[in-house]
This record gives structure tokens, sequence and C-alpha cells, in this order.
């Protein structure tokens, strides 16, 4: 299986992408890794809310191949503990799914397009954090949940 994380928008504080940069290189000894960034929609301020999900909606879309499966990264989604989401991980994995595709979306959520292909969707908290953190926040714990997996002394209950 392989991961990718789709984020929308540019990550430009030079200490969060430096710790992203290191959980990547780590993540990469246990699984196959890309983070994609989409750019920003120009004119936003011209738009709706609903025509700004929409628009990153359709970027989204474009970027999935049929057999992905899709989850996105949402304040209502399930919420785990680090061993909860390792054996999530492990299920997938199990499944043989080819590529899950995380997605961590614009400042208003998702279009419905993009709620209706998805296959899931999971919350790292009940707070509200900057799309920029939320990549540092989910690439660890995915490192951390391949720790967990290989009995790696990472991480501590």
């Amino acid at each position: 299986m392989k991961i990718k994380l789709l984020a929308i928008g540019k990550t430009d504080n030079k200490n969060l992408i430096a710790l992203i940069d290191e959980y990547q290189n780590r993540l990469k000894h246990y699984i196959k890794f890309e983070m994609e960034i989409i750019p920003d929609i120009k004119n936003v301020k011209n738009l709706s809310e609903i025509q700004q999900k929409e628009k990153e909606g359709t970027l989204i879309l474009s970027k999935l191949q049929n057999t992905d499966q899709l989850v996105l990264l949402d304040d209502k989604g399930s919420d785990f503990t680090s061993i909860q989401f390792s054996q999530y991980l492990q299920k997938k994995m199990n499944s043989g799914i080819k590529q899950l595709v995380l997605v961590i979306g614009g400042p208003y959520g998702f279009s419905e397009a993009v709620y209706k292909k998805s296959t899931g969707k999971i919350a790292l908290s009940k707070m509200t954090f900057s799309h920029q953190m939320i990549r540092l926040f989910i690439v660890e714990q995915l490192y951390r949940g391949f720790t967990i997996l290989k009995n790696e002394p990472y991480h501590h209950e």
C-alpha cells in the first residue's frame, strides 16, 4: 500500500516545513508516502464558500485514481487513539488497497462531491488547527502508527 496526503495551499512556515520533512523521511522507512500540495484557489474574494469548496473539490478529485481509497481529515470524522489508528492502518494494508489518499481540505471543508467519493473521515481533534499544522500532525501520527505496528520504542502508553 502507498499513502498519499493531499493538502490545499502551501505551507510558508519554515519550522513547520522542516518538521514535516523530518517525519516524511522517517515514514518512508515503513511505507511509500507522498505529499502533494494543491495550490490555493485564486480570486477567492469573488467566490462564495460553496463555490470555493466546489473548485477545491474538483482539484482534489482530479488527483485520484479509480482504485484509490479516499479518506478525509474532517472534524466530524472518527477519532482514534494512536494505537487504534495503527490498527486502522493495518486493516487498510490488509485489505489490499493500492493507495490510501488522505485529504486536508481548505478553510471551509469539502464539497459534496468529495464527501460522496470518500470512504471515511478521520478527526485528529475536536479543536480547530491551521491546515499547515494538520500536515505535521497527520504525518507524525502516521509515523507513530507504523512504529506501534513494528513494536518500536517511539510510542509510550
